[in-house]
């Protein structure tokens, strides 16, 4: 290239530059053409993240890549110019505009935003914003979706939703509450949300974009192993922790608030050496209900052992802390809008016909559960069950919470699953479950996965996965089946019509027959001990 060929580049680059739009701009333009932003960011030679970090002011354009941005959306805003107004459209674009006010409901003027322990706004479902109808992530501290700071972006029209009309009061808040699997447990219920959800198209091609990475990795190993699908499937095996820490990474590419990858954390959490556990009871269940055996006299009760799916995939939705654990003592480290660990001593557990909530534990005395027993053991000791007492709560470590850090990855990964179930790809059925269960237990101290350091999340996580189970025992036991076994994660007997509690199918909220494997079978006959 000539000097003069240069110089004339640099300051069409420098001119370019000086008009640089804003960020929401970035992202209007991007949308009005039906854009990805991995189409986006292969054009200009970037990461898709990159392009989100641009768009949602995390950063800003840098060259190589800043020209061909800046080019592309220089030849977008002469053909999606914004909405005509009084000012000049092309100037409109590159500078801020006061944005015009609404007079706004009574019923909304005291809503807060629902913030973490670093004042960041903490994002949730998308839904819209309940003073200006605008779809947000973010949320008030009743739960309700509201713009953060109560900024709410400028409409053209008044919001027609019910929420926005000065006569309706504001729905009172949700009391506390463990977060389930849809179709799960009755002890411990689905937030129900307040209005419907709806996605923005943004995020459906987002999530189109990482679908089509898992689809890629399949056809690629497949490929390789020309037809082998056994080295297939290993080689998938063996790039799991990767490719999800990558899917994670990707799915955290919009949030507006940051996470503690590598907290410092407390001895109870570290473990003594490579081969002993840390101090964390995560109550993996293991019950056999003692009033039935295969050896009674006339065993002739007909028992049903189910299979859950994908356990560990619905026990992504759960509420982890996101900073740094900080220690508290009494019950003052023991909130809804917290998460952690905590030393508890638990009330006796008198019901031997079903499963202990802390699991099969033997030891008396104080013990350190996750957040997430916590949350089932206060449930079930409340007025609506009363199956236990109050665990006495010693000392915490907790850091502000969300219930949704992971829940774009789970939504991912549940899509993909059953994509793969609809079209009878086991290959990449196993590589998705490959993927979510090494995401759970190498996020500790793994040498195998060097992205994060999160016992407290892995503990979380499993316990989730065990109080959910717990919880499916309990609602089958209410619908007046009577439970005989509730075993790992994924495994529940039951005697009696099990198909009008739950339902039968693949899917992560549904439940199966257990195949046999030569020692369970998926149905076998049980007899009253001593009667």
């Amino acid at each position: 290239m000539s000097e003069e060929n240069s110089v004339e580049a640099l300051l069409e680059e420098a001119r370019l530059a000086a008009a640089m739009p804003l960020p929401e701009e970035r992202f209007r333009l991007r949308e009005a053409a039906g854009f990805s932003r991995a189409h986006i960011a292969a054009t200009v030679g970037v990461g898709r993240s990159t392009i989100a970090n641009w768009e949602t002011g995390v950063s800003d354009p840098t060259p190589p890549a800043r020209l061909p941005y800046l080019r592309i959306l220089k030849g977008l805003a002469e053909i999606y110019p914004p909405p005509v107004t009084d000012r000049d459209p092309v100037a409109a674009l590159f500078t801020e505009a006061p944005a015009p006010t609404a007079p706004v409901p009574a019923a909304f003027t005291g809503l807060e935003t629902l913030r973490g322990p670093d004042g960041r706004a903490v994002e949730g479902d998308p839904g819209p914003c309940v003073r200006c109808g605008v779809e947000t992530t973010y949320q008030s501290t009743d739960g309700r979706p509201l713009h953060s700071g109560a900024l709410c972006q400028p409409t053209t029209t008044a919001p027609t939703t019910p929420a926005a009309s000065p006569a309706t009061p504001p729905a009172p808040a949700p009391p506390p509450a463990a977060p389930v699997q849809a179709a799960a447990v009755s002890p411990v219920p689905a937030r129900v949300p307040t209005r419907p959800q709806r996605r923005s198209k943004s995020a459906e091609r987002a999530e189109a974009d990482l679908m089509g990475l898992i689809r890629g990795a399949v056809e690629q190993e497949a490929e390789r192993a020309g037809g082998d699908e056994d080295a297939a499937l290993k080689a998938l095996i063996g790039r799991a922790i990767p490719d999800v820490m990558h899917l994670f990474n990707e799915t955290r590419a919009t949030a507006r608030y940051e996470y503690t990858a590598y907290p410092a954390l407390p001895d109870i959490l570290h473990k003594p050496t490579k081969k002993e556990p840390d101090q964390i009871w995560e109550a993996r269940p293991a019950y056999t209900n003692p009033a039935y055996s295969l050896r009674a006299p006339g065993a002739d009760l007909r028992v049903t052992a189910l299979d859950v799916n994908a356990a560990y995939l619905s026990a992504l939705k759960v509420w982890l802390p996101i900073g740094k654990l900080e220690h508290s003592t009494g019950r003052d480290g023991v909130d809804p809008k917290r998460s952690g660990v905590h030393l508890i001593t638990p009330a006796q557990w008198a019901h031997p016909h079903l499963p202990d909530p802390l699991g099969d534990r033997d030891l008396p005395g104080a013990l350190w559960i996750t957040d997430a027993t916590l949350r089932l053991l206060l449930r079930l000791s409340g007025p609506k069950w009363g199956l236990t007492g109050a665990p006495t709560v010693h000392e915490s470590w907790t850091s502000g919470a969300t219930e949704n850090f992971l829940d774009a990855l789970r939504k991912l990964l549940v899509a993909a699953r059953a994509e793969a179930i609809t079209a009878g790809d086991a290959l990449t059925l196993e590589y998705v479950k490959a993927m979510y269960s090494k995401f759970v237990s190498t996020m500790g101290e793994s040498q195998h996965n060097r992205e994060m350091v999160r016992p407290d999340w892995m503990h979380n996580i499993h316990s989730q996965a065990y109080a959910l189970h717990c919880g499916r025992a309990y609602k089958a036991h209410q619908a007046g089946l009577d439970v005989v076994a509730l075993k790992h994660t994924d495994e529940l007997h039951v005697i009696g019509d099990w198909r009008r509690v739950f339902s039968e199918g693949r899917g992560v909220s549904e439940l199966k027959i257990k195949q046999g494997d030569g020692k369970t079978a998926g149905e076998y006959l049980v007899g009253k001990v001593g009667g």
